[in-house]
């Protein structure tokens, strides 16, 4: 957990980095290092769902086929 916990620091401290090098503004930064992770936790709900739907489906014609 100390990883993942030291990796969400570093991960919002560049993203703030970043967008603050870009923008020179820091309350763009500070939204965009925020609002980045909630879109992108989003993002990946769908993601999964997909993925598992397309990894089901492929099984599925797998074993209709007769693969091992």
């Amino acid at each position: 957990m100390a990883k993942t916990a030291t990796f969400g620091v570093m991960h919002v401290g560049t993203s703030f980095a970043v967008t603050y090098a870009i923008t020179g503004s820091a309350s763009v930064a500070g939204i965009v290092t925020f609002v980045e992770p909630a879109v992108n936790t989003v993002m990946h709900y769908f993601f999964d769902k997909y993925w598992d739907h397309h990894a089901t489906k492929a099984g599925s014609e797998a074993a209709a086929l007769g693969a091992p």
